[in-house]
């Protein structure tokens, strides 16, 4: 195989999961605190935002983030989020990938209480859970019924997708980094993102006013732990929903964007520039 399609591959595999490394390590403190907005929580079950994904200049794929109604998990009302991600048609006939994540965090936002992940990446597949036992502080770690020894976790802890949905309860303004306990089921670590600045970018020709956030890097593996000045990036709106409009990272095998292309059922702000409102009127 030549060395553009490796690359490919390793870039394509990559992009599936950008999504999702951000959620990892894009995270912030303090259990059991809500977001000090009139709203409540920033967001609400409709809410889908969908990313287009690109290794350098060439698209390779979509992944959505999407918020559904509330349901139960085990007597207990959860929030339930959703992550997709799929390559295009291009992409599937040397590097086909499909994945879809289920999370499902408490009502109000404290810790996780399920998550499940099914994926095909290529020729590898994935049925698995993160599975909670808050009485014995416990998470266990289970692909194609095959269970992990559990792991002990750190109070308050979240998956790595409902993490993210808890980052935007906090206003970047407000704090120079964000730290939160994330399981992924083998292993329990406090994430932590630095605040760089303030920014205003444009997305897809539209304007956004934004926080620049890097999450830390050093408990991720994979290229990242490979590439010498890796970087993840995640511009976020400076208003009280705080919606990642771009995401951004540098690795060895070269540059990856996810750039928001479409938000549904996300309320206008008057802190946010034109862009996202023109977006989401009907």
């Amino acid at each position: 195989m030549n060395t553009y399609n490796n690359r490919g591959h390793i870039g394509t595999r990559f992009l599936s999961g950008a999504l999702l490394l951000l959620c990892m390590t894009f995270v912030a403190p303090t259990p059991g605190v809500l977001a000090e907005t009139d709203l409540g929580l920033p967001f609400s079950p409709g809410e889908k935002l969908t990313f287009l994904l690109r290794w350098g200049i060439i698209p390779a794929g979509e992944a959505t983030l999407a918020v559904h109604p509330v349901t139960e998990i085990d007597g207990e009302q959860a929030n339930h989020f959703v992550l997709t991600a799929r390559t295009n048609d291009f992409v599937d006939v040397f590097y086909k990938v499909r994945q879809r994540i289920d999370a499902f965090a408490d009502i109000d936002m404290n810790r996780s209480l399920l998550y499940r992940e099914v994926h095909t990446v290529h020729q590898t597949r994935r049925d698995a859970e993160i599975r909670f036992n808050w009485k014995k502080m416990k998470a266990q770690y289970v692909n194609f019924g095959k269970a992990e020894k559990p792991i002990r976790i750190s109070p308050g802890a979240f998956d790595p997708l409902s993490v993210f949905y808890f980052s935007r309860l906090f206003d970047p303004g407000q704090r120079d980094f964000l730290e939160r306990p994330v399981t992924d089921g083998k292993k329990c670590v406090i994430g932590r993102a630095t605040i760089v600045r303030r920014e205003t970018i444009e997305v897809e020709d539209r304007t956004y006013d934004t926080y620049l956030v890097e999450p830390e890097l050093k408990e991720v593996g994979g290229v990242f732990k490979k590439s010498r000045d890796a970087k993840i990036q995640v511009w976020v709106t400076a208003d009280e929903h705080r919606i990642p409009v771009r995401i951004r990272s540098k690795v060895v095998i070269g540059s990856f964007t996810g750039d928001l292309i479409s938000a549904e059922s996300v309320p206008a702000s008057g802190r946010l520039h034109s862009g996202l409102n023109k977006a989401i009127e009907p």
